[in-house]
């Protein structure tokens, strides 16, 4: 089915149901008799926005507000579900365990532990950096609200885009609980519930809640035969309510979160196969030399048939020096073939082909997941007068995380390794090689034996947050009052993030690379006989091999990539805001914030295949570098007018007019690698010298005009809401993967955009709820940046050349040069892919070549031409967003009322980088949900059948492309599958 039959098909079933239980509610409420006014009513929500409550119609801001009964009739279960719930919202999974909650366009795109969330999440109104809210599912709240567009004063920093509020409920007096059990498909399990127990009238109260998930796989290993993707996740809750006096109210709360299941952080890795050129200059091209001018993978649609391919294998570095006598086994001992390779010369890949199916992977290895949380609030409200309140909201937060999984989605051929049986030494005459891959089988110490090429990444972190928030609020009868406060945080991380290639390990241990011995901790025999233990901090010039397992490595290895990134930020504000009415229906708000910011990054330089002879440092360890301490100070606040007319076509009506300033800290760059800086020989450059790259990125500032109405009509039974805004950004920050690290980018913006929310109750058991959102943007002109799959822009005089395992990004050379290259190695008999490896600039060995390239051959020092992005549109925004949902209760006999619950959301298509490339493109999607419930009230009872994600439908919601050197492959995100399930929920 055509993805526009699809939607037709969405919209009209979705338009259909609500015609038809309309009609059914509208019969019934012409049968029925009157029913009192408030019978129909849309629900009010109290929300604290403004750091107070109030009803949600009565506060000047874009807010969607849910409580846990409508979490519950949309199935709303966590984070992710939100975006069919509220306009111009949307949310995918990202790489690195990341996830991206976008609002009106802005979201999180930078990579770096040093940055900064676009939408502050908060638990109880203390924002926490690193939290649970995608992982964690909703439970026991009172209520959740989403805050769209800056909310530069009481938020403060990192709420740009807006700020999310989760609040748990409170214990009350009232002995009361609950607990509801569900079952469902794959084999899921959920088990959830609270008790409310008052221990000292209404001074001392208790409240214990929890839930529980536990679930197979969505997704399939073709290669382990196990299903993958699985959950297995509990919180639990204690909040000790307490009311020592009248005018001292506060709360304890204590929340743990804790999984451990298979959770894969992308279940699949597209790629269209880049097949490289046949011929260049006139010269037929040998496997070899036609890889180094291959990317891997091309720019190509992601919907393709062809996307569910795999890299040519050959041009990746590691495989190139694997199959070009850099990375040797021996030497063939009749004395004349010359030295064995590594590798055969054949794709590793041999170009197969993938399952279609997005959550169906080839991976030697199944993913891992372990995540733990702990959270501790005190928050107090002290009446210090009878309209002047104190609130003090103290926080802690400690958190730790483990995520392992493949990282290539799909499998290797196997009997890739040449065997090194029999081959004599290629260092020591005379001496026999090291049997390094007997029958072509290699065994590397973390990832174990295998004649295929195995890779895994793994993510280990941990981190902590103290907070402190001091306010100080009034609600005097008169036309002034305020908010004052000062904020304190304090937060810091150490992350480290692993990838394990066999095939690196064996070039660490080959020839041509120095160790040349089966002891990884041995460097191999030397001329005068010695065998030297390679020490971590040593300088034999061999590379340091962690001998240890996967699960008990030093993280000292050169033979594996290792970022640790170590990062701590203290902030500091103060803040005030004051209200003054100037009439009962006209109100001024203005509020600024000052915010100081201190960020401290400890740059710890990656060193793959790194020693102190060939460009490192040091045989093996992780030398540490300067600290790179940032400080911003920033000015942040809004001002507006709320009026609310007498209409005579509404029942109250409120429109609103403000200016918002928003900021968001800038950050440093993860570390480079870890080249030494010294000359090789007196005269010379070091050996390698990279692109150099900023250590630091900018931060944002957003100038955001917002005007909006909120009114409700027919004596309450209709809301109708609309907002419409124009921002003007500056340094939005984007990431992309360049010499193996991120590299983060700023990029100034205009944001426009119209919202409408919609909740219509005609009778007192039919509710109706629309919202759509429209929004636009554009990179601001002169906006550039080398584009790692379109490096040469169209310009069919240049190629894309790779180049050796040091020199991790491709670049981009001119064709003439490359022709003159390969016309030298013809005239003196050498392979057509001699010194090809040297080309990119970075290398000592480009001092040697012959023809040398001149700086027209290598535009912008080789990484390419600059792409245009002047007037393209920010990163997954998609131009639409709508839903449509109804609520239907069908009244039975005996005190029994059943329910309908259904919804239909739509995105419309969006980018997945500010390039718009063929491989950019993510297309619109659709997401259907339905629910039946029979409930009887006077008990406590609920029977509920429902289907998430109906129609079955697995979009690309994301996408993220991964380094040169590992063939920019790209991970995808899609939505859970179609989930059907039943429950029994029993109040008491």
């Amino acid at each position: 089915m055509s993805q526009r039959i699809r939607a037709r098909a969405c919209w009209i079933a979705g338009v259909s149901a609500v015609a038809v239980i309309l009609s059914a509610g509208l019969a019934q409420a012409q049968g029925q008799a009157a029913a009192p006014a408030k019978s129909n009513l849309v629900d009010e929500v109290v929300v604290t926005a403004q750091r107070k409550e109030e009803a949600a119609q009565d506060v000047p801001i874009a807010i969607s507000a849910f409580s846990q009964e409508a979490l519950d009739a949309a199935k709303i279960e966590g984070g992710p579900d939100l975006l069919k719930a509220i306009p111009n919202v949307s949310f995918t999974k990202t790489n690195f365990s990341g996830v991206n909650l976008t609002i009106r366009g802005i979201g999180t795109q930078a990579v770096s532990v040093s940055t900064d969330p676009g939408v502050s999440i908060n638990f109880n109104g203390t924002a926490f950096i690193r939290n649970r809210f995608f992982e964690q599912e909703f439970f026991d709240v009172e209520r959740v609200e989403v805050l769209r567009g800056p909310q530069g004063t009481l938020y403060g920093r990192n709420a740009t885009a807006g700020a999310v509020n989760i609040i748990s409920a409170r214990p009350t007096d009232v002995f009361e609980g609950e607990i509801k059990g569900e079952v469902g498909d794959y084999d899921s399990r959920r088990l959830s519930g609270f008790v409310n127990i008052p221990l000292s009238g209404d001074k001392l109260d208790l409240r214990l809640a929890g839930a529980s998930t536990t679930r197979d796989g969505f997704a399939e290993n073709d290669v382990t035969g196990n299903k993958i993707d699985g959950r297995d996740l509990y919180s639990t809750r204690v909040t000790l309510g307490f009311k020592p006096v009248e005018t001292v109210r506060g709360a304890l709360i204590w929340e743990h979160f804790s999984e451990n299941d298979s959770r894969a952080r992308s279940t699949k890795q597209l790629c269209t196969r880049d097949p490289g050129p046949q011929t260049m200059g006139g010269f037929t091209l040998s496997p070899q030399a036609s890889a180094f001018f291959s990317q891997g993978c091309l720019n190509a649609s992601l919907y393709d048939d062809a996307a569910y391919g795999t890299p040519n294998g050959l041009s990746i570095p590691f495989v190139l020096a694997s199959v070009t006598n850099t990375a040797v086994l021996g030497l063939n001992p009749d004395g004349v073939s010359g030295p064995v390779n590594l590798m055969k010369v054949t794709d590793p890949y041999g170009g197969m082909m993938q399952s279609k199916d997005l959550r169906r992977i080839s991976s030697i290895f199944d993913p891992k997941y372990r995540a733990k949380a702990d959270v501790l609030e005190l928050n107090v409200d002290i009446d210090v007068a009878p309209n002047l309140t104190l609130t003090s909201q103290t926080a802690y937060n400690r958190d730790r995380y483990f995520s392992s999984e493949d990282y290539n989605r799909f499998n290797t051929m196997p009997g890739v390794f040449n065997d090194s049986t029999g081959l004599d030494n290629a260092v020591v005459p005379g001496a026999p090689a090291p049997n390094l891959t007997p029958g072509g089988v290699y065994c590397d110490p973390q990832l174990g034996c295998s004649s295929t090429i195995a890779g895994l990444d793994q993510v280990r972190a941990k981190s902590r947050q103290f907070s402190q928030e001091l306010r100080l609020s009034s609600a005097f009868d008169g036309p002034v009052n305020f908010s004052l406060g000062g904020n304190y945080t304090d937060y810091r991380t150490t992350e480290d993030y692993y990838v394990f290639f066999n095939i690196v390990s064996a070039i660490a241990q080959s020839s041509g690379y120095g160790n040349n011995s089966l002891d990884p901790t041995k460097c191999g025999t030397s001329f005068d006989g010695s065998t030297p233990t390679i020490t971590p901090d040593g300088a034999t010039g061999c590379i340091y091999i962690d001998p240890h397992p996967l699960d008990q490595i030093d993280g000292l290895g050169h033979n594996y990539f290792r970022s640790k990134n170590i990062y701590k930020v203290k902030s500091a504000a103060v803040f005030g805001e004051l209200y003054y009415e100037f009439a009962p229906d006209l109100k001024l708000t203005a509020g600024l914030r000052y915010t100081r910011d201190r960020k401290t990054f400890t740059p710890v330089p990656t060193q793959v295949l790194l020693s102190s002879s060939n460009g490192g440092t040091v045989d093996g360890g992780y030398p540490i570098g300067d600290d790179i301490k940032q400080k911003w100070g920033a000015v942040t606040g809004r001002v507006g007018l709320d009026w609310s007319p007498k209409l005579s076509f509404t029942d109250q009506t409120l429109v609103y007019a403000f200016y918002n300033r928003g900021y968001k800290g800038g950050g440093a760059n993860p570390p480079a690698i870890g080249y030494s800086d010294e000359p090789f020989q007196p005269g010379l450059p070091p050996l390698v010298q990279l692109t150099s790259y900023p250590d630091t990125f900018k931060p944002e500032y957003v100038n955001a005009f917002e005007l909006g109405a909120k009114n409700t009509l027919l004596g309450g039974a209709l809301t109708l809401n609309g907002a419409a805004f124009y921002y003007d950004y500056k340094g939005y920050q984007v990431s992309q993967i360049q010499d193996r690290t991120a590299i983060n980018e700023n990029f100034d913006a205009r944001i426009w955009g119209l919202e409408l929310e919609s909740a219509w109750r005609p009778t007192r058991d039919l509710r109706l709820t629309v919202n759509l959102g429209y929004q636009g943007s554009k990179l601001a002109d002169g906006s550039r940046s080398i584009d790692v799959e379109n490096r040469t822009q169209g310009n069919t005089d240049f190629t894309v050349m790779k180049g050796s395992p040091f020199l991790p990004s491709n670049c981009v050379v001119s064709k003439s040069y490359v022709a003159s290259l390969l016309a030298t190695n013809a005239a003196f008999g050498l392979p057509d892919y001699a010194s090809l490896s040297a080309v990119c600039p970075g290398s000592i060995l480009g001092l040697f070549l012959f023809p040398a390239p001149t700086e027209a051959d290598l535009p912008n020092v080789g990484r390419g031409f600059y792409a245009d992005v002047s007037g393209h549109s920010l990163p997954n925004q998609p131009k639409w967003t709508q839903s449509i949902s109804v609520d239907y209760a069908l009244p039975l006999s005996g005190g029994w009322v059943g329910g309908v619950h259904g919804d239909v959301y739509h995105q419309s298509q969006s980018w997945a980088r500010v390039y718009e490339d063929a491989i950019d493109k993510l297309h619109g999607w659709y997401n259907v949900n339905l629910r039946l419930t029979l409930a009887k009230p006077d008990d406590g009872l609920e029977f509920e059948l429902y289907a998430k994600n109906l129609l079955d439908d697995t979009p690309i919601t994301g996408a993220f492309i991964n380094s040169d050197d590992t063939a920019l492959t790209t991970n995808v995100f899609t939505l859970d599958p179609r989930m059907i399930g039943a429950s029994i929920r029993k109040r008491f």
